[in-house]
């Protein structure tokens, strides 16, 4: 539990009702020991913080239906997804729903909009951030619902997905910069709502099999809907350890790169690193980034061939070849729930 939870549950402010409890979106320093884990269920999506949760032994769903007696929402950055992660809650719960989250996630934002809909019986500031609850109201916030069928464009999303909005400039400039042919396997790491494999699959009839590898399950779901194509593989993976099936000609990826709020280019080392895995020993990378991030040295350590073949002032696309003898384990960074990239 977050401190804030800890608290309120210790000083009597928050009393819990008997039965079931909904955990939703948590991060893995979220401790749910005080809990029983035969009361809890842990809705997360994204694979790496899943996995966390099932190793601790709850039961864990990308998605639920199951109603429950209380709700605990660890409160998410993207606002839409915020919201409808507060109207699931008050669809599947009888009893109270619980917010709790840091300034910086938004949560003094998202609490001034729920006491205009509804009372909130308790609240409680503490750690940079607030908790606070109230009694489910699904009629009170049945506009907070997730769209049906947001769209980007042509292209199917969804609230809190990676350039949920628009087509991420980066991508658009890697798919500019990408060759005519790349391969019978090809491989998108991080694949996101699937505008890059989309466009691969239009523009190349030599692909025989992509495979879009991410660790958004709602994400993947948006990209099952907009790529349509019997080439098109999908999994739901960490794409740090993530094995491809067979040969790989090409990989293509614009990776994550923050940590919170603050830059942290780890993740897209572990990726790189992943690339060079999975390639055949005549495959080859192609990566966006954005200019000021020093991956060239990374791809250097297991790329024998590094270079930049196109760019801007915000953007650099980078080409890598003949990757380096490999280790089974290869490197892994720690793991951070991807909320930008490049």
């Amino acid at each position: 539990m977050s401190l804030r939870l800890t608290l309120a549950l210790k000083t009597g402010e928050l009393v819990l009702p008997t039965g079931g409890i909904s955990v939703i979106l948590p991060v893995p320093d979220t401790d749910l020991s005080a809990f029983d884990a035969a009361l809890v269920e842990v809705i997360q999506p994204f694979k790496p913080y899943f996995d966390v949760f099932e190793r601790a032994g709850f039961a864990c769903v990308t998605e639920s239906n199951m109603a429950c007696a209380a709700a605990i929402i660890c409160l998410p950055r993207a606002k839409a997804q915020a919201r409808a992660a507060v109207f699931e809650a008050c669809q599947r719960c009888t009893g109270l729903v619980i917010v709790d989250g840091s300034k910086t996630d938004g949560i003094d934002s998202i609490y001034k909009d729920v006491r205009r809909r509804v009372e909130v019986l308790g609240q409680m500031t503490k750690a940079h951030g607030r908790i606070f609850w109230f009694q489910a109201d699904l009629a009170a916030f049945a506009d907070w619902q997730a769209p049906k069928d947001q769209k980007a464009g042509k292209y199917h999303t969804a609230p809190g997905v990676f350039s949920a909005d628009g087509i991420d400039p980066a991508s658009a400039m890697l798919m500019a910069a990408l060759p005519a042919k790349l391969g019978r396997h090809v491989v998108d790491l991080g694949a996101g709502w699937g505008y890059l494999a989309a466009e691969m699959m239009a523009r190349n009839s030599g692909i025989e099999t992509l495979d879009l590898v991410e660790a958004d399950f709602v994400a993947l779901e948006c990209a099952r809907r907009n790529v349509h194509d019997p080439r098109a593989r999908f999994h739901w993976a960490d794409a740090l350890d993530w094995a491809a099936s067979g040969r790989v000609d090409t990989v293509v990826m614009n990776p994550p790169f923050h940590k919170g709020r603050a830059t942290d280019p780890t993740l897209g080392r572990g990726f790189i690193a992943t690339a060079a895995r999975i390639l055949a020993p005549g495959g080859v990378l192609w990566m966006v980034a954005n200019r000021h991030l020093p991956y060239e040295a990374a791809m250097s350590e297991s790329f024998a061939q590094v270079e930049e073949v196109s760019g801007d002032n915000r953007f650099k696309i980078l080409r890598a070849s003949r990757p380096k003898a490999r280790t089974s384990g290869g490197f892994k960074p720690s793991r951070t729930r991807r909320r930008s990239r490049a």
